[in-house]
């Protein structure tokens, strides 16, 4: 894709998820998420996070975090769902379709990556079939093969995991399979509701509760 393409693709991605998000009542707002810890409000807290956070602001939260970005992300979301309802929340995304935000080191492939996975983090759990266009998710693919893996530690040895809806595949062993963001969630260390994946390794992958 090209830069345009790409943008184009963050826009329609968050213009998506305004839509899914809009139609929720309260109530699914407080619903846990694929993220741990984290509820729909938090996720979106998280997805909308560069949009309000100046560099001056990032970096001092960074310091009083000693460098750990997850701890920063958790400490802003907690932060801003408790300044903020989940209306203004809304709104933030609502308002920013076109943002020029780019992940650090990642461009804007990382941004498109980020909301789609964080997309998928809320529907997922909310058992909301949303399904993400084809060509969007290939090129979350190809962005987060290694980069996910190596980010988020997750233990794919002797594992192969191959997308049932699109060409794709990555590793080598037994086979785990299902829909192509399914797996990518799996790429990023998320543990999915039963039925989503397949194959000897599934349960690894699966939550129980």
């Amino acid at each position: 894709m090209t830069e345009s393409e790409i943008r184009a693709e963050i826009a329609a991605e968050r213009a998506d998820l305004v839509e899914i998000l809009a139609g929720l009542d309260e109530a699914r707002w407080s619903e846990p998420t694929l993220c741990e810890g984290w509820r729909v409000r938090e996720v979106l807290a998280h997805i909308t996070m560069p949009f309000r956070l100046s560099t001056p602001r990032f970096l001092l939260d960074l310091v009083v975090a000693r460098g750990n970005f997850d701890r920063l992300a958790d400490r802003a979301a907690r932060r801003d769902t408790a300044a903020m309802d989940d209306a203004e929340l809304l709104a933030s995304l609502r308002e920013n379709l076109d943002h020029p935000w780019k992940s650090p080191g990642g461009g804007y492939a990382g941004a498109l990556s980020h909301d789609v996975i964080h997309g998928l983090d809320i529907t997922v759990a909310l058992g909301i079939d949303r399904e993400v266009p084809k060509a969007r998710m290939e090129h979350v693919l190809a962005a987060n093969n290694e980069r996910g893996v190596r980010y988020f530690g997750v233990d794919l040895d002797g594992i192969e995991l191959r997308a049932d809806d699109l060409d794709w595949r990555y590793g080598d062993g037994s086979v785990l399979s299902g829909r192509a963001q399914d797996l990518l969630l799996v790429l990023c260390g998320r543990t999915l509701p039963a039925g989503l994946l397949h194959g000897t390794p599934a349960a690894r992958f699966t939550r129980h509760s």
